[in-house]
């Protein structure tokens, strides 16, 4: 009976030291991972020394997972099973993320230096009153051209590509909002028009601009354009700034009837479980020293008016990042137009990528 009681003690004092070494190591994973903040971004799209001063400072420490497209890390987050504690969507995904719920309302009282960000790019129509989102980086989509085989009035508008001597000459955007684009800017329309009637008869148009595309491209525009493998490209203005710096002879133009300004943004998950961690980061991101050394690493047009002064030179008078406010008056955000118009954009730029003809 003894050696019965004496097992039944020692199984009861497992159990007690279990059940306090696991109470013990969940308070050091809590106590541990309020220190961590979970970045969900870009590849290469900040600069990795200021996340380490960041962490220096704060005594925080980041970690930093990339995705490669507004699809794949809305899923991700949809899906729940990490809790990032800062994303970093275009403005188009921000108004879907809302839509779904996926979003944290900011409380701007927490957050220091929203007032450093340009008033043109804030209360915009993807996020009034920037509820939910920050703007991080931006830039315009235009047209890349060979200044050694074409001047400027050569292609300062979208019209002129459509022009029969271009046949097989341009390298075109992969994307059916910018191509369509292409054709409703031509006609001095929104490139967020939803009437049917018109996207075919755009459609239609684009068949000629189509019989001058070389090819459809994305990331690669930006090295063939360097290589010399052709010599007007159509795409943003990111793209456009790597490509002259391998190649002097490349200029960037947004052309005469406008086209579209894009923001990448900062935003807060639903699922944020160090949301003190996210407000700390995105104070210290739009600090205007912060945001200059940012912005001269990725190369991409900050929106902090305040970093300006603070850049390089050279940088700062490159008006393929900073166009003049004429060109930015131009310029026009992609809104999310909703499940059916999405699809109908897709199906008629899929038919102009397959069969470019016209019904």
């Amino acid at each position: 009976m003894n050696k019965v009681y004496r097992l039944i003690l020692a199984v009861l004092a497992m159990c007690l030291a279990l059940f306090i070494g696991q109470k013990r190591l969940n308070a050091n994973s809590h106590g541990s991972d309020s220190k961590n903040i979970y970045f969900y971004n870009w590849g290469g799209y900040v600069d990795p020394q200021v996340l380490r001063d960041f962490e220096e400072e704060t005594g925080y420490h980041v970690i930093y997972e990339t995705f490669d497209s507004n699809e794949a890390m809305m899923a991700k987050i949809e899906q729940g099973k990490t809790s990032y504690d800062l994303a970093f969507p275009s403005e188009y995904t921000v108004e879907m993320m809302k839509a779904k719920g996926l979003l944290k309302k900011l409380d701007h009282s927490k957050i220091k230096g929203l007032d450093n960000i340009d008033e043109r790019f804030l209360n915009l129509d993807y996020d009034p009153n920037n509820e939910y989102s920050i703007p991080y980086f931006w830039g315009s989509f235009g047209i890349v051209y060979n200044n050694k085989k074409y001047k400027a009035e050569d292609v300062d508008s979208w019209a002129k590509l459509f022009d029969p001597k271009f046949e097989n000459k341009i390298l075109s955007f992969d994307g059916a909002r910018e191509t369509l684009g292409i054709g409703l800017w031509k006609d001095g329309l929104s490139a967020n028009t939803t009437d049917e009637k018109v996207l075919r008869k755009t459609k239609n148009e684009l068949v000629d601009f189509m019989a001058n595309v070389k090819a459809i491209l994305a990331d690669e525009i930006r090295m063939y354009l360097a290589l010399e493998e052709a010599d007007i490209g159509i795409t943003f203005s990111g793209e456009a700034e790597i490509a002259q710096e391998a190649n002097p002879n490349l200029s960037y133009i947004i052309p005469k009837e406008g086209s579209n300004i894009w923001f990448d943004t900062v935003v807060i998950p639903k699922t944020s479980k160090n949301t003190e961690g996210a407000y700390a980061l995105i104070s210290y991101l739009l600090r205007p020293d912060v945001a200059a050394r940012n912005a001269e690493y990725v190369s991409y047009a900050t929106p902090n008016k305040k970093a300006l002064d603070l850049l390089d030179p050279e940088l700062r008078a490159n008006t393929t990042l900073y166009p003049s406010d004429e060109d930015i008056e131009k310029l026009e955000i992609f809104k999310d137009l909703g499940k059916e118009m999405t699809i109908l954009y897709n199906d008629l730029y899929l038919d102009l990528k397959i069969a470019p003809q016209a019904d």
